[in-house]
């Protein structure tokens, strides 16, 4: 049915936060705007694109730290699966690195949660006319950060070192030799300029790189 000439409660929305009183307070706020409807709430990432599918939303609301798979993978495999959904990513962390990669993902809009529900009322309102809504501040600290230094296969070792995992579990997870691992490590380790993979880890987590 056409946009414009659908009923007064017409903007479906998908909610995706793991934390079930903040996903609960945001459906209910969101439900008292006259012209919005949430359609679906989910708790992990890996439940949202079929979510999507099940009913069609016209704007999902993502948190990026999600169980099962994060906000930004997600948003990815919906512009592939659902690309008449417009993505909003909606975090508490305002870093950086994070905003970058939710654009690359396909994103219409990035905002941080502690702004008001009517801001995130209008944001829903203007990526559905086209819009792209960044948090200004936001906006300003990516631009001046730079890029993500690390490549993809870097990001995958860093992530891979969690739980204190040895360079010989890293290399078995990714199929990699150990020397393979060791010179990823070493490489991310030089351009986070920190002293170890883990300090690496945290410096990469804190950019919103990872």
């Amino acid at each position: 049915m056409p946009r414009d000439h659908r009923p007064a409660k017409s903007v479906r929305v998908l909610l995706a936060e793991d934390q079930g009183m903040m996903r609960g307070a945001l459906a209910l706020l969101l439900g008292m705007e006259a012209d919005l409807e949430v359609v679906a709430q989910v708790g992990r990432g890996d439940a949202i694109v079929d979510a999507a599918l099940t009913h069609r939303p016209d704007v999902a609301l993502l948190d990026i730290e999600l169980p099962g798979m994060s906000g930004l993978d997600a948003a990815a495999e919906l512009r592939e699966q659902a690309p008449d959904c417009r993505v909003l990513i909606l975090t508490t962390f305002g870093r950086p690195g994070y905003l970058r990669r939710a654009m690359e993902a396909g994103a219409a809009g990035f905002l941080v949660k502690d702004g008001p529900v009517e801001d995130l009322a209008a944001a829903i309102r203007r990526v559905l006319t086209g819009e792209t809504v960044i948090d200004p501040a936001l906006a300003a600290a990516a631009l001046s950060a730079g890029p993500n230094p690390l490549t993809a296969r870097e990001c995958d070792v860093l992530k891979a070192s969690v739980d204190g995992a040895t360079v010989s579990d890293i290399a078995t997870k990714l199929h990699l030799s150990e020397s393979t691992v060791r010179n990823y490590l070493s490489s991310a380790i030089g351009k986070t300029a920190t002293r170890n993979r883990m300090e690496a880890m945290r410096e990469a987590r804190q950019q919103g790189w990872l």
